[in-house]
């Protein structure tokens, strides 16, 4: 029991993983700081994804599975809904490509706004 909550704790981590990523930048405004921390996990990303290396959170939570009994992903919620959002059916490495300039799209728009507003905070102050 307590080897399945770790794997879903561990799937929940990385979907939050996954959404800092994506969205990041659009907290840097508020806090700029957190630019030190979202830089490189978007380089770390998007590694991944160009290189179709296997994120090392995806072999932990695996063998955590098998610790617990579990055949595959049937079951709870967190098997059901949240693992397809981060192991969608026939990925593949032009996919894994695809995702990654999502990555640095999503991440150039979130800075050009986040450079901006601080330029005009400046401004006025």
């Amino acid at each position: 029991m307590a080897a399945r909550l770790a794997a879903d704790l561990l799937v929940v981590i990385h979907l939050a993983f996954v959404a800092f990523v994506l969205l990041g930048a659009w907290l840097v405004p508020r806090r700029p700081v957190l630019a030190a921390v979202h830089l490189p996990a978007v380089v770390w990303a998007v590694l991944l994804e160009w290189n179709a290396w296997i994120c090392p959170l995806t072999p932990w939570e695996q063998a955590l599975r098998r610790v617990a009994g579990d055949a595959g992903y049937e079951g709870g919620f967190v098997e059901h809904y949240l693992l397809p959002v981060l192991y969608p059916a026939g990925l593949s490495p032009a996919t894994q490509g695809t995702l990654a300039l999502v990555v640095v799209a999503a991440n150039v728009l979130g800075y050009g706004a986040a450079w901006r507003s601080l330029r005009r905070a400046r401004r006025v102050g």
